[in-house]
């Protein structure tokens, strides 16, 4: 990795990580004090998240009003993300609105590319090429999402921006696929993202293996910092070994599934604040 500080490089991970949803279809409006990243078209929180920067106390009410509204108008569930620990105004805010932190911070991790060789492995990690994206699509979405998330990344497997570059890894074991992600890298930051396993195949070192092989073998050429974001601290213990380190932790909130997607009734109405502009008499025309 390049000179820089533990904040500079937790920015560039997460940075790269809105990248990466804009690169599959989806967009980031940017307020003041955060950025609201969203993809209607895969409508899990995974990529309809909000990234809390430096909201002041003042401010709030004017961000919670844009951001709920932006998500909410599109009935999008998103989570909330903001340093740790979250300001008391962010914190209460969130709460007011039904929204709760995960029991876990949110790890951010970054590493150079090759911090260790790949080790010998029992599931051998094989990058998938254009006509078979369907094999990685079962490790993350449902039948809703699937279609959706197939045409974004068939795009970007195919027609890259200048800079940009995607690698679907799947490991095997026996032959048959267990685990999968996509390495994404877009100038000299990559990320690792959305490392999934087969339920008959956690816990015994399938996931690490599709880690180590990207580190090892799949960073582009040119990139300086690679990124993950653990939801656990048993995963970033484990992304430890591999050469990751932590860079920032994250508090993430969350609205649960029996809570109300809703704005709170802002009570009566009241008269406008504002009056336009009365119309100026009409002059006589210099051109007679």
């Amino acid at each position: 990795m390049g000179p820089g500080t533990e904040a500079a490089w937790a920015e560039r991970a997460l940075a790269e990580e809105r990248e990466f949803v804009l690169a599959l279809g989806g967009f980031s409006l940017e307020i003041a004090g955060a950025s609201l990243v969203t993809h209607e078209k895969v409508p899990v929180p995974r990529f309809n998240f909000v990234d809390v920067r430096n909201v002041g106390r003042e401010r709030q009410a004017a961000f919670f009003e844009r951001a709920l509204d932006h998500y909410f108008q599109r009935a999008l569930r998103p989570t909330f993300r903001t340093p740790r620990p979250a300001p008391s105004h962010i914190d209460s805010g969130l709460r007011r609105f039904g929204f709760r932190p995960s029991e876990f911070p949110l790890s951010v991790l970054v590493a150079p590319p090759s911090t260790v060789p790949e080790p010998a492995s029992p599931f051998p990690v094989v990058e998938v090429g254009p006509d078979e994206l369907s094999r990685i699509l079962p490790f993350w979405t449902d039948e809703r999402e699937r279609e959706e998330l197939a045409r974004s990344i068939e795009v970007l497997v195919h027609h890259p921006n200048r800079g940009e570059r995607l690698r679907p890894l799947i490991a095997q074991k026996d032959g048959e696929d267990v685990a999968a992600a996509l390495l994404y890298a877009s100038g000299a930051t990559a990320g690792i993202h959305g490392v999934a396993t087969e339920v008959r195949a956690r816990g015994i070192g399938a996931a690490s293996a599709i880690v180590a092989h990207a580190l090892a073998r799949s960073i582009p050429d040119g990139v300086e910092t690679v990124g993950m974001i653990a939801d656990h601290p048993r995963i970033a213990r484990r992304l430890s070994t591999l050469g990751f380190r932590e860079v920032a932790q994250l508090t993430e909130y969350v609205l649960p599934r029996d809570v109300e997607l809703a704005m709170p009734n802002p009570g009566p109405a009241t008269p406008a604040r504002w009056r336009p502009p009365r119309r100026a008499a009409p002059s006589a025309s210099p051109m007679g």
